[in-house]
This record gives structure tokens, sequence and C-alpha cells, in this order.
């Protein structure tokens, strides 16, 4: 299986020996692209709703929001993929993964905050807000143990909380009193006031908990041996997998039997599934499921085609129209995730910035903080198709320093940061 590496003569990306799966590669940076549509839309947008909401929302605007649903568990799972193969074992990785994990959990507040708000950068706030990356971090440090036991106990654990969490949907943080900041740490994200009569002393934001998202790190770190067999045995495998979560997910929406907690989520999700006035608005409700903490058939409909999409990949033809231009770029995003993901919401915010004097629009309240700490004020934002040509702007730009990125990983791994970032 060929790969591609940047060598100091050449501009382009070129063929080289076997080193990594390319299947793995190329679906992390087809979802890394998506993600940044996502946050395109945050700082871009007009709409003063999320897209999650049935009782405004339009199928455009509510697929835009969907696609990016596949990032976030296939960071997680793809990251406990890359735990497995990667070369360290035993005391040696998990050394790597806890110290990696401190690294990117130090990151957020800090690089990842500023990125999202610029000059309205808290570090106080940003301190207690648990994202993407600090919850990436706060997994990783978890692995660090887990990665020690039997492949099996690893693989039980990870599908164990994948598959019970929403039993759990009933407890709620204030029936633990002073103790409920656990369980907005463990399963359920929001707010936690310090001192809840005074919510404006401070508190925490979660929107990452723990579980199940460690659930899905540990089920990616499962999946490790068999993305080592055979092509063909491998192919088979991934595509029974994920066609069987596609048809599970399918069974338990529609039935509501179990696996998505009921009620407007944290996100506005529709909880169970019910037949709208009309079609567009029923096939939105049926896969608009929660996040907030990943339900089990939010994970069920985003990691199936995860795993369809390895099968599709591991016979893709880099030498094809589509594989010398759409290929190659997402090669290069997926070979350096955390670059990418750094870089992108400075682009895109950068981006924003840049663009709203052209239209007259107000960008002062972008320098200040952005969509992160305040909302739009009026007259700011642009509708879907100009979201759409932003985004595209954004990948162009941001794939010319990951390219070089890929080159510096590829030839200086003494650097110790290229171990990390």
């Amino acid at each position: 299986m060929a790969t591609t590496a940047v060598t100091p003569d050449a501009p382009e990306p070129v063929l080289t020996a076997p080193a990594r799966i390319d299947s793995v590669d190329l679906y992390r940076g087809l979802i890394m692209a998506f993600m940044a549509l996502d946050h395109t839309r945050d700082f871009f947008t007009h709409l003063r709703f999320t897209p999650e909401d049935l009782s405004q929302t339009w199928g455009a605007l509510f697929f835009t929001r969907w696609i990016t649903h596949l990032c976030a568990p296939a960071f997680f799972f793809l990251a406990g993929t890359g735990m497995y193969l990667s070369r360290k074992q035993g005391a040696e990785l998990s050394r790597f993964l806890w110290t990696r994990g401190l690294w990117l959990m130090a990151l957020e507040p800090t690089v990842m905050a500023i990125g999202w708000t610029f000059g309205g950068w808290n570090p106080v706030f940003a301190l207690f807000t648990f994202l993407v990356i600090s919850a990436l971090g706060a997994c990783m440090i978890v692995m660090a143990g887990i990665v020690r036991l039997p492949m099996w106990a690893i693989a039980s654990f990870g599908l164990g909380l994948i598959a019970l969490h929403n039993l759990f949907d009933f407890l709620k943080p204030a029936a633990l009193g002073g103790k409920g900041w656990i369980l907005t740490l463990l399963h359920n994200p929001g707010f936690y006031a310090f001192d809840p009569q005074n919510p404006q002393a401070g508190g925490f934001f979660v929107l990452y908990s723990l579980i199940p998202w460690v659930g899905v790190m540990a089920a990616g770190y499962a999946l490790g041996p068999i993305l080592r067999k055979p092509t063909e045995e491998r192919r088979k495998l991934l595509w029974t997998m994920g066609v069987a979560a596609l048809v599970l997910f399918a069974v338990l929406r529609v039935t509501n039997v179990y696996g998505n907690p009921p009620g407007p989520g944290f996100a506005a999700s529709t909880g169970t599934f019910e037949v709208q006035p009309t079609l567009e608005k029923t096939v939105i409700a049926f896969f608009n499921t929660e996040k907030y903490p990943p339900s089990l058939q939010f994970l069920l409909m985003t990691l199936g085609p995860c795993l369809l999409a390895l099968a599709w990949f591991d016979r893709f033809d880099f030498k094809s129209l589509l594989g010398r231009t759409v290929g190659k770029w997402l090669l290069v995003f997926g070979r350096v995730p955390m670059f990418y993901y750094i870089c992108h919401l400075y682009v895109i915010h950068a981006l924003a910035i840049v663009v709203a004097p052209f239209f007259g629009q107000p960008y002062m309240w972008l320098v200040k903080g952005g969509f992160f700490t305040q909302p739009p004020p009026p007259g700011y934002g642009h509708n879907l198709p100009f979201i759409y040509l932003m985004w595209l702007t954004a990948l162009v730009i941001l794939y010319f320093p990951c390219r070089w990125y890929m080159g510096v990983r590829q030839r200086r791994q003494d650097l110790w940061i290229v171990r990390y970032i």
C-alpha cells in the first residue's frame, strides 16, 4: 500500500514506501475538512438559531450541520486506532498517552482559546472550558492505563460505555448537590456554577464529557488488530460492522426503544423520533440525535459511515483524477490533524474579520471574542452559499501550511514537538 510524503525537492506530495494506513488518513482528512465547514458557519452565519432547531431549520441548513456530526466520533475513534497502530507498546505507549493528554489539555485554555476568541480571550474562563481538545487529552490520560489491559477487556470497556451509558440519562447534576460537578464532567455536559445561587460568580463549561467519549477511543483501539489483517479480510469485516451499525441505528430510531434521551437535548435534538407534518422535517427529525453527550443512536449513525469509508478508502486510487486532486489534499490534512485543527481556527476567524468590512458589516466584535463570548450584533452574517465559499477558501489556505508541516514531520522525527502536534 502506497503512502504520500513531501520531499525537499518536490513541489507536490509523492508516493513513497509503505508507512501508514492510507484509508485512516484519508477519512481523517475528510472529516477535518467537514469540521472546518461547521466552524466556518459559526463565524459567518447570519442566523440566530441552531441548525438542529426543528421548528426553524430546513434541509440544506440541517445537513450542513449533520455532516459535521461525523467529525467528533471519528476524532476519538481514530485516535484510539492510531494508538494501536503506533510502534509504541506497554509502558512506552502509556507514558506517551498521559504526557500527550496533559499537553492537549494545556492547549485548550491557551492556544485554542485564543484562536476561538482573539482579543476576547479570558484565561480564567478558558481554564474552566472543557471542549473537544480537553476531552481528547483527558481520554488519552485514561487510555494510558486502559491500554495495559487485554484486548478483550479494552473492547468490552469501549463497547460497554457506548451501548450502556444511556441507561444513566435520568441522573442529573443537581441531584448530587455539591458533587454535581462530577456528573457534569463525566456524563452531563453544561455549565456548572461554583455557587448555584449566583452563577455569575463563576463555574466551568463542559461540552464534551468523558463518558462515552473515552469508550469511543477504546473501541477505536480495539479496531486496530482488524486493520492489521489482510486487505480483503479487513474490508469484509469493516463493511459488515458498518452496515450492522447503521441497521441497528435505523431500528432503534424508528422504534424509540432505547439509545437516545427523550425530549429536546442539549443542542435542540428531537429526542424520540416522531413523524413530522412534512417529509423534509420527518427526515430531519430522524437524523436529529443527541450529540452532548453522544447517544448510542448518534454513535451508531456516525461510526457506521466511518467503518464503511475505511473499507472504501482501502482501494482508493491515488493515480486517478480524484486521487491526484481531492485525495491528495485530504491525505495531507489527515496526516497532520492537530496542526490542521490549530491552524483552521485562526484562519477562519481571521477570514471573518477580513471579509466583514467589505460588506459593511461590524467586525470589532470578532476581534473582541466573536460568537464564542457574545451573540453576533445586528447586521452581521451571511447566507449558506457564501458560507460554503468561505469554507472552500479556508481549505485552500490551510493546504499549504499543512503540506509544509507534513514534510517537517517526515524529515524531523527528532523534534519533540512533532510527536505532540
